[in-house]
């Protein structure tokens, strides 16, 4: 899909709902009879529209095994319908930005453990973007959807993702709780959303990158966890102070360069939305212009979560991947 129009992500959210709604009305036997007959082509001599029964025919076939079968089989099919609605609502319209490196790197520690059957512990760190703010539910919110969309793809795996995120905070004050909220969890994977406050405050950029750099490496000093780290969105409100946002982007680029860690460009991912495939702002913004809506997250948690599945795979097929290498790219 190169493009995203209103009218489709109207028609997404309205599926969960459509489903939902079938599940809170009642299915009488003879409704329940036409759900079924809906899935298959009618034999010709069918009505499309039965008379309806006399009182003796709608008693016995309350009665009848065979209408409690077909009932049985309607609720299961409406059982269906709702859970496909929920796998929409779960997997959303999210192509990969079209000038995004096809290049990806790998996650060993994570993604050996996924492979040895051994339980994953995902710190996801940040400020408001990880606490999930602008989100309609705190189902709705990136950690939490990462951790379901891992669950969907490794139903016997041991996943959990804890939400370390302090809506207002940046590097300084993330520092603060870095050893008992990050580093004594003992993570596999720490995704470390951070430098959207700093920007918004007019704080330097540098500073940031260095407090950055010294959390790496402590992280890095106290185990095996792979790090990815996550830059500014790409927002009207982030948006007003371009240069600072410009220089922080790269930035954190050079810091996860030199410290050999991942970084998921989403400033990059953000802006190819909207200008390469024509989404509205306000499509995965909401109204303050700063934090993403529903969609946002969904997306920005899909993208991540198809790269460290991406990376199982590899180590599946015997790529080899030097324990020391964390490099990645997304998509």
């Amino acid at each position: 899909m190169s493009s995203l129009r209103p009218f489709c992500l109207t028609a997404w959210l309205a599926a969960p709902a459509a489903a939902a709604l079938l599940l809170l009305t009642p299915v009488s036997p003879s409704r329940a009879q036409q759900a079924v007959q809906a899935q298959a082509a009618p034999a010709p001599q069918q009505s499309a529209d039965p008379a309806p029964a006399s009182p003796s025919q709608t008693t016995v076939a309350a009665t009848s095994p065979e209408q409690r079968g077909i009932t049985a089989r309607a609720i299961d099919k409406v059982k269906q319908v709702a859970k496909s609605a929920g796998d929409i609502f779960s997997r959303v319209p999210c192509p990969a930005p079209k000038d995004g490196s096809k290049t990806m790197g790998s996650l060993p520690h994570v993604a050996g453990k996924l492979v040895a059957g051994k339980p994953v512990v995902i710190v996801a760190f940040g400020s408001s973007s990880t606490a999930g703010y602008g989100a309609s539910s705190p189902d709705f919110n990136y950690p939490n959807r990462l951790a379901a969309q891992l669950r969907r793809h490794y139903p016997t795996a041991d996943i959990t993702v804890i939400n370390a995120g302090v809506g207002g905070e940046d590097a300084p004050e993330m520092m603060k709780r870095l050893q008992t909220q990050v580093i004594d969890v003992h993570p596999d994977l720490v995704i470390w959303q951070v430098g959207t406050n700093a920007v918004l405050r007019n704080l330097d950029p540098g500073d940031t990158a260095k407090m950055v750099e010294s959390g790496i490496s402590r992280i890095q000093a106290a185990g095996d966890a792979d790090i990815v780290l996550v830059d500014p969105q790409y927002s009207p409100a982030v948006n007003q102070r371009a240069e600072s946002a410009g220089k922080m982007v790269k930035l954190l680029g050079k810091v996860a360069e030199l410290r050999r860690v991942g970084i998921f460009p989403r400033f990059e991912v953000m802006r190819d939305w909207h200008e390469k495939q024509a989404i509205p702002v306000e499509g995965f913004v909401i109204a303050d212009g700063l934090h993403m809506n529903d969609w946002g997250y969904a997306c920005f948690a899909q993208l991540l979560g198809d790269d460290i599945i991406r990376s199982v795979g590899q180590i599946k097929i015997g790529v080899n991947v030097p324990a020391d290498v964390r490099a990645y790219r997304p998509m």
